[in-house]
């Protein structure tokens, strides 16, 4: 049956109006449990993270994962399809993935902007779970590199010029699995309160906002070295 696209927005409403919200209280008690800086020289906001709740991440559905699985560090990004400084973190994530073949980057969907990111995401979920994480990351360059808002229909517009049919995108994009996908990594972004987007976990320190490539790269050279954002 093909899904129209009306019930994958009112499928995708409700996650927004559940979950963008959940961690925001959380969030504001951000500070600095490690000095560390942006490519500006700008204090980047972060915290030290519950370890248990950092295990569930590695557990969760649909996150698209570039790089070896025995890797020794772990880049995690929450971020939103529709968040300007989500695409800048785009391109510089490319980069570094390129330049840092040891690293893992996991790609968690955190949709907390507007319905039409709830769309894109489902969408994306859907291309992982037919594709496989290398269609889904090449469907997050693309979809982040294009100007303009992304909703259901741009999404599924660059789905099919990885060779899915529209339909088949949206009945696997309004399937229960993904619904339950994205609510899991909604979920956890709000318990970490992750309420800025783009946001990342890296070893048990999240960080709230895209710090640049130089202060990214700079925290997960430390990590590997003393297993802390900074040494």
């Amino acid at each position: 049956m093909i899904v129209s696209r009306r019930r994958i927005l009112a499928g995708s409403a409700g996650l927004v109006a559940t979950t963008g919200l959940a961690g925001l209280a959380r969030a504001q008690g951000y500070g600095q449990a490690f000095k560390v800086d942006n490519d500006e020289g700008r204090p980047v906001a972060n915290t030290r993270l519950p370890g248990e709740i950092v295990g569930e991440i590695e557990g969760l559905r649909g996150v698209t994962y570039i790089g070896p699985r025995d890797a020794g560090v772990t880049l995690y990004e929450f971020f939103d399809y529709n968040c300007p400084y989500c695409r800048k973190a785009a391109a510089d994530l490319v980069s570094l993935a390129a330049s840092d073949p040891a690293l893992r980057i996991g790609l968690i969907n955190n949709p907390i902007l507007s319905v039409q990111s709830a769309q894109a995401a489902k969408v994306s979920l859907a291309v992982q779970k037919r594709l496989g994480s290398a269609a889904a990351w090449s469907l997050y360059q693309g979809l982040l590199a294009r100007p303009g808002r992304i909703d259901g229909l741009s999404a599924l517009a660059a789905a099919a010029k990885l060779g899915l049919p529209a339909a088949e995108i949206e009945g696997i994009g309004d399937s229960e699995e993904v619904r339950l996908a994205l609510n899991s990594q909604m979920r956890i972004a709000a318990d970490l309160g992750l309420s800025t987007t783009p946001s990342y976990v890296l070893g048990n320190t999240a960080l709230l906002g895209h710090p640049g490539p130089k202060a990214l790269a700079r925290m997960i050279a430390a990590q590997r070295r003393c297993d802390r954002i900074a040494c």
